[in-house]
């Protein structure tokens, strides 16, 4: 069972911390801050306004209310009453150590404290320390609220517990903790990717490549297939049917040629520099930073939307993250009490730009996805939640109609009224009036829900509590007038079109 974290310090705000701040603040996390940069307050802002419409378009689930964030002047006020410490500042170990001793003056006694480090070892960071046992590596990759991976590396076996916890924590912010089996300079990832890294800067420097060329080799081959399989596991496949052991036994000779300058690196000159920088304007300079990051992100979220419709890899822990956010969700709306003699507000979403369709409105199959969160967050109402589903009860959705009645445009701020038509052993209707900021309705939509057991696949009786939920809320439901559409069904067109059936 992974631990509820409800406050965290960030210490540093820059690219990385910037990308934790956001990743704890958007799973509902209070975080306080301390970065002394004249432009942190800013820079920040700007990152999780990148974080919070990336959120937005990652995960269907309600959004979780967001943490609180608090800027301090110094550490010891960040770190106050915090249980868990994020270090994110420049990569200076005299300037961390600092920072450690900094943090160890003033934390609670059992603070986690991770680093963000991509090089130095927890020994070297533990240095001088108080209480060396609770500094950690735990070094994640940009940008840090899409990237799952997290890096969590300590000095031995002593610290499995500490590392535990982290990982615990870690797991909860829709993180993929990685515990690194031995403490090594630049862990595993930054490794692999040195190794690429050196190899590019030679190819930038003979000529043989440019900077754009070097990334279309990545990103239009190999980089696909590690995205959703790694290293291994791509070149098993590259063996056929024969397998991992095929692939070496064909490609093995191949170590002893010269096709690697791994440990010959060329030096970094001002005409090295200025070459590569050059090219990489030539690259991408028509784009800012921000634009740069948002085409990143929405990049990032296609593919792991993808793997998560495949349940592989990253798509993975990104199902468990959207069915959390979806629990904390229905635990909320079970925990509401609207006036039940009034439709039930019980779902709000709002209209981003990729919602809409090519007349630039919201396009059809998102309104079904509104309602159906909406009739998602009703079942949370009434006590639909992960004990009662691991009953091998659920209910499902059986009949639809919806009724567009409005252009929606994006931006627009939605909320659903819902109204329960009526119910019996088995079975639930539902009206949803969609409505924008204005109160104009957009769009309604009836339902009927069938309760199931799901291990039988059948229709069986609810049980508590749904059936006490219902009750109570029968009589103030059964009071409001039935909309005049309720169980209409689409008037019959005959053929010709225009002729009575």
């Amino acid at each position: 069972m992974t631990r509820t974290l409800s406050r965290a310090a960030c210490i540093g705000g820059g690219v990385i911390g910037g990308g934790w701040i956001a990743r704890f603040l958007l799973d509902g996390t209070d975080v306080a801050v301390h970065d002394p940069h004249p432009d942190a307050r800013r820079i920040i802002g700007e990152v999780l306004d990148n974080a919070r419409r990336a959120r937005a378009r990652l995960i269907s689930a309600p959004p979780v209310p967001e943490g609180r964030l608090s800027f301090h002047d110094d550490i010891a006020g960040a770190v106050e009453g915090a249980e868990y410490i994020q270090e994110s500042v420049p990569e200076r170990l005299d300037l961390k150590h600092e920072v450690f001793a900094a943090i160890e003056a003033a934390a609670a006694p059992g603070a986690l404290i991770g680093s963000s480090t991509s090089g130095f070892k927890p020994s070297e960071l533990r240095e001088g320390a108080t209480h060396p046992e609770r500094i950690f590596v735990a070094h994640p990759f940009n940008p840090v609220y899409l990237v799952p991976l997290v890096e969590l590396v300590g000095s031995g076996p002593q610290d499995e517990a500490i590392l535990d916890r982290a990982a615990d924590i870690l797991a909860r912010t829709g993180m993929h903790p990685l515990k690194i089996r031995r403490e090594i300079d630049a862990h595993i990832a930054d490794r692999l990717l040195e190794a690429v890294w050196r190899e590019s800067l030679w190819l930038v420097k003979d000529d043989i490549a440019t900077t754009q060329e070097i990334d279309d080799a990545i990103r239009f081959g190999f980089g696909l297939r590690w995205a959703q399989m790694g290293l291994f596991e791509t070149y098993r496949i590259a063996g056929g049917e024969a397998g991992m052991k095929h692939f070496i036994d064909q490609f093995g000779p191949a170590l002893k040629w010269p096709w690697t300058k791994l440990m010959d690196v060329p030096e970094m000159t001002e005409e090295l520099s200025a070459k590569i920088a050059a090219q990489s304007d030539a690259q991408s300079g028509q784009h800012t930073i921000r634009e740069l990051e948002r085409i990143r992100d929405d990049n990032l979220i296609g593919i792991l939307h993808a793997l998560r419709a495949n349940g592989w890899g990253a798509g993975e822990t990104l199902r468990a993250m959207e069915e959390r956010a979806f629990a904390q969700a229905h635990a909320r709306a079970a925990h509401a009490a609207p006036d039940p003699a009034a439709p039930l507000e019980l779902h709000r979403a709002k209209v981003g730009g990729d919602w809409l369709d090519y007349n630039g409105h919201m396009t059809e199959f998102r309104y079904l996805q509104v309602f159906g969160d909406a009739t998602d967050a009703f079942l949370g109402h009434i006590g639909m939640d992960a004990d009662y589903r691991a009953q091998g009860l659920s209910v499902y959705t059986v009949e639809t109609h919806i009724r567009h009645l409005a252009e929606t445009g994006a931006g627009a701020n939605l909320t659903v009224r819902t109204t329960l038509l009526g119910f019996d052993a088995k079975r639930i209707r539902l009206h949803h009036e969609m409505v924008d900021g204005a109160g104009t309705v957009q769009a309604t939509a009836e339902h009927m829900l069938m309760h199931v057991d799901t291990q039988a696949g059948r229709a069986c009786p609810m049980g508590a509590p749904l059936t006490e939920r219902l009750a109570a809320l029968a009589p103030g439901q059964s009071a409001l007038p039935a909309p005049d559409h309720a169980g209409r069904p689409i008037r019959d067109i005959g053929w010709p079109l225009g002729e009575p059936a």
